[in-house]
């Protein structure tokens, strides 16, 4: 599939990672499964894992920051108490939210070292993807979702019309799944997007000729990773940057819209670890006035990323849900530059 860069548009000015994706940053896996059968399902599963072990017991920084609340985001008041993440997270439909938790709850409690595990905060994100979908059939089920997990991997990311955006729309075109990285210094920041909302598209700054306003509601979950020591409190604020990112896309903001984003650092010596609870943790941490290119670089990475899954996406033709009729939302046409 192509990618926005493909068609000759460089956003930002800080330079992407080997991939430009979310996986450039190291230990992060990506997992799709994407269902797409007969002319109503049109739906599925994306899952990110931050690191290769065991996440329960080494449980990484993380924070949650929340533009508008229209939407149903798992395990939000933990990670805002508590500021870490401790299972993977999965991005799916509205109404699968449940089993998705499910899925989670499963896979964490099956894990060698959790057998006395009596607590999850399974953390699961979720779009409305009724207009492709029909939403109330129980797919992905718990078993599909498991899948998901069962897949990740790092390396190159699939985008568009997969997993958790197999039947997302943004702008009145065909939304799904976008990813983005940019190196700053030594470190690396990556984003997924899981875009499903609507405004007025503007493409680095320009508005898309002969598009007209579509959607005003809608929903976006972002999820950016980093390996850059910082701590959850700056991790909140790197989250808060992301929608300026996705400001710059045109997105309308509206009372219907759900915009999360969910910030969290890879950083080993950040982990927190069994042994690390036990006491005072002396960890190295960036401090305040080294941030601001990392929050640069997570709007430019945010913009990139939803862009991708708009360039990616395919026509796709479904099931609106909401008034029982087949709709068809047409793919994004670029000229290159």
């Amino acid at each position: 599939m192509p990618r926005l860069r493909d068609l000759g548009y460089v956003i930002g000015r800080f330079a992407p990672g080997p991939l430009n994706a979310i996986t450039d940053v190291p230990g992060v896996r990506i997992g799709h499964v994407t269902l797409t059968e007969g002319d109503r399902t049109r739906t599925g599963a994306t899952v990110i894992v931050p690191h290769d072990g065991n996440l329960f017991q080494d449980k990484v920084p993380a924070a949650l920051a929340v533009l508008n609340g229209f939407g149903k985001f798992a395990g939000g008041s933990q990670i805002d108490e508590l500021g870490e993440l401790e299972t993977p997270v999965i991005l799916t439909n509205t109404l699968a939210v449940g089993r998705a938790v499910e899925a989670l709850v499963a896979h964490t409690l099956a894990q060698p070292g959790n057998e006395r595990v009596t607590s999850v905060n399974a953390v699961v994100g979720e779009t409305n993807d009724s207009r492709l979908n029909d939403i109330r059939a129980p797919r992905p089920t718990v078993a599909e979702m498991t899948v998901a997990l069962s897949v990740a991997v790092d390396g190159p990311v699939a985008e568009g019309c997969v997993g958790a955006g197999t039947g997302t729309v943004a702008f009145g075109l065909k939304g799904g799944i976008g990813t983005a990285s940019r190196q700053v210094g030594a470190h690396t920041l990556g984003v997924l997007v899981q875009a499903n909302y609507g405004g007025s598209l503007r493409i680095d700054g320009a508005p898309v000729a002969n598009l007209v306003q579509h959607d005003a509601d809608g929903s976006i979950v972002i999820v950016l990773a980093t390996d850059a020591p910082v701590c959850d409190r700056n991790l909140r604020r790197l989250a808060t940057r992301c929608f300026g990112g996705l400001a710059r896309t045109g997105a309308a903001l509206s009372n219907g819209s759900g915009d999360y984003a969910l910030a969290f650092c890879t950083d080993p010596g950040l982990r927190r670890t069994p042994e690390r609870r036990q006491g005072p943790m002396p960890v190295a941490t960036m401090p305040n006035d080294r941030m601001s290119p990392l929050f640069e670089a997570a709007i430019e990475a945010t913009e990139e990323a939803i862009l991708n899954a708009l360039v990616a996406a395919t026509d796709t033709t479904g099931f609106d849900t909401a008034t029982a009729r087949r709709n068809q939302i047409r793919a994004l046409r670029l000229l290159p530059r």
